[in-house]
């Protein structure tokens, strides 16, 4: 295999398969835990997860590519998911203080 100048070196010890599988299976432990919690903390966290496993893998295919845009993509949706977390944990508590509870079966009184 010959070096490419433009990757840098670390990136390129790393084949792309790892990054695929370890995206993977960050985003099917996320699946998994959006499914089957009731709790929404826990939701929230994996949905985060899911999120930051489309990022490794924009940022290992901009890397592989030797190209930025996929790196400024990342910093724009981390920036979002920055505040996504800051109103979702605000919702959260606020959910939290006026019921005493982050139960998501429970949440669905707030219906009516």
């Amino acid at each position: 295999m010959i070096p490419n100048p433009n990757i840098p070196e670390v990136i390129q010890n790393v084949p792309l398969q790892y990054y695929l599988i370890l995206s993977t299976l960050l985003f099917v432990i996320g699946i998994i835990g959006v499914l089957t919690r009731r709790n929404a903390i826990i939701i929230f966290m994996s949905v985060e997860l899911m999120l930051n496993a489309a990022n490794i893998l924009l940022i290992a295919f901009s890397s592989y590519r030797s190209d930025p845009s996929g790196q400024v993509f990342v910093f724009f949706i981390m920036a979002v998911a920055a505040a996504e977390v800051a109103v979702g944990l605000a919702i959260i508590v606020m959910i939290y203080r006026n019921t005493r509870n982050t139960d998501i079966g429970f949440l669905n009184k707030l219906k009516w």
